[in-house]
């Protein structure tokens, strides 16, 4: 039985209807959590979710909790301000925010289309610290602080050519988090982001779907395959959880060990 860390915790997980921000869910409300389940433009997974977070919290013992769909672009500032004040309005309080939405296509450096990349930074970068300005407003209006966590990348330390946009909002996620736990360290406000690898999600079926392509990918990673969501969901919940309360500014890398570079794993440099 999963231990109740989250008991009593009001969470907003952005892009959770589907991949990694679903799992992340679903696992927090097991732990006790009440969660918000942020989409775009994904309702009917969005409703699929929910079903499923209530499911998870019956089953461990927590009862029918206050889940909720939230449909924002957190691309859109004005957006983001309003749900998080529908959320404070409908729950009295938010104690955890995890900016999971991300998108990603090609952007080659010397030929990159710039309706893609302002598109990419806007929700992958600026959509986060937009969440986490509403977020930590709300938390130092009130005791008790607040939790952030944001879904970065290996690329926030590995680059990744062809992918100039996604690399830059990844890197620039890294920055946002140890920028903002150091603000706000003193506050009791703890932000922290965890770095998945390659990772079984719909933003990476060009390869997962692809037996050849799926080979090669995992050829690169240590443990010799690939994360699935709720490999990874407990992640993020020890980094929400009082298990983690003296941790901040940290990105806690779960990729199979993709950032030890497979490479050197027989010594050839000396």
């Amino acid at each position: 039985m999963i231990a109740p860390r989250l008991k009593g915790r009001f969470a907003l997980i952005t892009g959770a209807s589907r991949g990694i921000g679903r799992a992340v869910a679903q696992h927090f409300a097991a732990e006790g959590a009440t969660v918000a389940i942020n989409h775009r433009d994904d309702g009917r997974l969005a409703d699929v979710a929910l079903a499923s977070l209530r499911q998870a919290s019956c089953e461990a013992g927590h009862g029918d909790l206050p889940h909720r769909v939230e449909e924002a672009d957190v691309a859109r500032p004005d957006a983001v301000g309003a749900m998080v004040d529908r959320l404070v309005a409908a729950w009295g309080r938010l104690d955890v925010l995890v900016n999971n939405a991300g998108i990603q296509s090609e952007t080659p450096g010397d030929d990159f289309d710039d309706d893609a990349l302002e598109r990419i930074l806007a929700v992958n970068l600026l959509g986060a610290a937009r969440c986490a300005r509403a977020a930590i407003r709300h938390f130092l209006s009130r005791p008790g602080g607040g939790v952030i966590i944001n879904t970065s990348s290996v690329h926030e330390i590995v680059p990744k050519p062809g992918f100039l946009a996604y690399s830059i909002s990844k890197g620039g996620l890294g920055n946002l988090t140890r920028t903002l736990a150091l603000e706000f360290a003193g506050r009791g406000i703890r932000v922290n982001a965890v770095g998945p690898g390659a990772t079984i999600t719909d933003l990476n079926s060009a390869w997962t779907q692809d037996p050849a392509k799926r080979a090669v990918v995992e050829s690169h990673i240590p443990m010799g395959r690939a994360a699935t969501p709720e490999e990874l969901a407990p992640v993020f919940a020890f980094l929400a959880s009082d298990e983690a309360s003296y941790v901040t500014g940290q990105t806690l890398y779960a990729c199979g060990g993709l950032t030890l570079h497979a490479d050197f794993a027989r010594n050839w440099s000396s």
